[in-house]
C-alpha cells in the first residue's frame, strides 16, 4: 500500500519538497544577507535594504508556496481524472462521494507532510553548501559567524502542508461530480462545449484576471514612489494568475488552434491538431504546468535583467549612496539565480508529470486509433505533434505573462530607491530567453516519447481493455 501510495505520489511529493525546500532557502539566505549587511561599518546602518531584503523574502516564499500549491492542484486533478471509473466503482457499491474526497484530501495531507520534512532538509543543505562555496570562493565574508536555524522557518513548512492538503482539496472537487452509472459506462474527459458551459467559474476566472491586471497597474504606479508597491503587485499577480488558471480552459484553446495551423495536413498532425482543443480540461491540466514553468523562468529573468540595470544606473547616478553594496549586489544575483532554478525544477515536474499521466491514462484511445489501422509509428508521431503543439501554445502564452509580471515586479519594488531611473520598458535577456524555449521543447519531448512507447506497446484488444 506505501509501495502504491509513493508510485502514484512521488511528483507531488516532490513538487511540495521543492515548495517547502525553496521557502526553506529563501529565508536562510536573506538571513545571511542580513546577517552580511549587519557586519558591514558601510550597509549596515541601511535600512531601507532591510527593508527591500525582507520584501523579497516574503515575494519569494508567497511565490514558492503558490506555485506549488497550483501544481500540486492540478496533479491531483489528472490523478482524479484516471480514478473515475474506480470512484464510480466505490459509488456504485455505497461509498459517498464526501467520503471520496475525504481520503483524497487525507493522501494531500501525507503527502504535505513528506514534502515539508524532505524540503527543509534539502533546503538546508542547499543554503549551507553555497555559504560554504562562498566563504571558500571569497565571494562572501568568512569573517561573520552564520546561523541558519530560526523558528520563523516553521511558517514555509506550515505552508506547505496546509497549501498541499487544500490543493488535494480543490483538486479533486471532480469526485463529487462522478456519478455511480459512471461505472457501467465509459467515464471520460469534458468536451469543449461542455467544459465552456461552465459560466460561473468563466465569468470568477475573467473577473480575476481583469482584477488583478489593474492591482498590477496600481503596484507599478506606487512603485515610483514607494517599494511598498510590491506588496499590491504580489496580491495582482496572484489574482491574475488565479484568473488564467482557472479560465485555462477559455486561453490555452485559443492559443492551441493558432500553433495546430502550423503542425502540417497529414493525419497524424491533423488529429493531433484536433486532440488538444477537443477536450479543454485535459490540455489545460498538461499545459498549465508548462506555463507556471515558462512564466517563472521568465519573471525572474526578465525581473533579473531589470534590477541589474536599475542598480548599475542608480550606482552611476548617485555613487556615494551606494558604496559598498557591490557584495550584496553579487549575492541578490546568485540568490535571484538560485530561485530561479527552484522555480523551474518545480513546474517543470508538474508538466512532466501531467503529460505522462495524461499519456497513460489514453491507453483506451490509443488502442482504438490502432484497432482502426493506426500503426504504432503513428500514434507516437500524433502524440509527438500534439506535445509540440501543447509545448508552442504553453511557451507563448508563458514568455508574455512572465515578461509582464517581471516588469510589473521590478517597477514596483525598485522604482523609487535613490537613483533609479525611472519608469523603464522591459529589459530583455534574449539569449537567455531563446535557451527556455529550446530547453521547454527538449522537456516536452522527453516526457511524452517515454509513455507513448509504453503506451503504444500494449496489443489493441488488451488496451481497450483497460479502465
Amino acid at each position: 500500500m506505501i509501495r502504491a501510495f509513493l508510485r502514484e505520489h512521488a511528483p507531488s511529493i516532490l513538487v511540495a519538497s521543492l515548495s517547502s525546500a525553496f521557502g526553506v532557502a529563501v529565508l536562510q539566505l536573506v538571513g545571511v544577507i542580513s546577517q552580511i549587511i549587519e557586519a558591514d561599518g558601510v550597509t549596515g546602518d541601511s535600512g531601507t535594504v532591510t527593508v527591500l531584503l525582507g520584501l523579497v523574502g516574503l515575494v519569494f516564499i508567497v511565490i514558492a508556496v503558490y506555485v506549488g500549491a497550483v501544481v500540486t492542484a492540478n496533479t491531483f486533478a489528472t490523478i482524479i481524472a484516471g480514478r473515475t471509473r474506480t470512484i464510480a466503482l466505490m459509488r456504485l457499491i455505497g461509498s459517498s462521494a464526501r467520503s471520496q474526497r475525504r481520503a483524497v484530501a487525507r493522501e494531500g495531507v501525507l503527502v504535505g507532510l513528506a514534502g515539508a520534512v524532505f524540503g527543509a532538509a534539502a533546503g538546508t543543505l542547499a543554503t549551507v553548501a553555497t555559504v560554504l562555496v562562498g566563504t571558500g570562493t571569497g565571494t562572501i565574508p568568512d569573517d561573520v559567524a552564520y546561523s541558519f536555524l530560526s523558528p520563523v522557518l516553521l511558517l514555509p513548512l506550515g505552508a506547505v502542508v496546509l497549501t498541499t492538503w487544500l490543493a488535494s482539496w480543490i483538486g479533486s472537487r471532480r469526485v463529487l461530480d462522478v456519478s455511480p452509472m459512471q461505472a457501467t459506462g465509459a467515464a471520460g474527459e469534458q468536451s469543449m462545449e461542455e467544459a465552456a458551459a461552465s459560466r460561473v467559474r468563466s465569468g470568477t476566472a475573467i473577473v480575476l484576471f481583469v482584477l488583478g491586471g489593474a492591482a498590477l497597474g496600481a503596484a507599478v504606479a506606487i512603485g515610483q514612489v514607494s517599494s511598498y508597491g510590491i506588496l499590491v503587485g504580489l496580491g495582482g499577480g496572484i489574482v491574475s494568475f488565479t484568473g488564467l488558471v482557472l479560465g485555462a480552459h477559455l486561453v490555452m484553446p485559443v492559443a492551441l488552434r493558432l500553433v495546430g495551423r502550423l503542425l502540417g495536413r497529414g493525419a497524424a498532425a491533423r488529429l493531433a491538431a484536433e486532440n488538444a482543443v477537443r477536450y479543454p480540461g485535459r490540455s489545460s491540466r498538461t499545459t498549465i504546468g508548462l506555463v507556471i514553468g515558462i512564466t517563472l523562468v521568465t519573471m525572474f529573468a526578465v525581473a533579473l535583467q531589470g534590477y541589474t540595470d536599475i542598480i548599475t544606473r542608480a550606482q552611476q547616478n548617485d555613487p556615494g549612496y551606494y558604496s559598498g553594496i557591490d557584495t550584496v549586489f553579487v549575492i541578490t544575483i546568485v540568490v535571484f539565480s538560485i530561485l530561479m532554478g527552484f522555480s523551474a525544477v518545480i513546474a517543470a515536474v508538474g508538466m512532466v508529470n501531467n503529460l505522462s499521466l495524461s499519456v497513460l491514462q489514453r491507453r483506451r484511445e490509443l488502442g482504438l486509433l490502432r484497432a482502426l489501422g493506426f500503426t504504432g509509428r503513428q500514434v507516437r508521431a500524433m502524440i509527438t505533434a500534439e506535445s509540440a503543439q501543447l509545448t508552442a501554445a504553453s511557451v507563448a502564452v508563458g514568455l508574455l505573462l512572465g515578461i509582464l509580471y517581471g516588469w510589473a515586479g521590478v517597477q514596483s519594488m525598485f522604482g523609487s530607491i535613490t537613483g533609479a531611473p525611472g519608469l523603464a520598458l522591459p529589459a530583455l535577456p534574449l539569449p537567455f530567453l531563446a535557451g527556455v524555449v529550446v530547453l521547454a521543447a527538449l522537456l516536452t519531448l522527453a516526457a511524452a516519447v517515454g509513455p507513448s512507447r509504453r503506451a503504444t506497446r500494449v496489443p489493441p484488444v488488451v488496451a481497450l481493455a483497460v479502465d
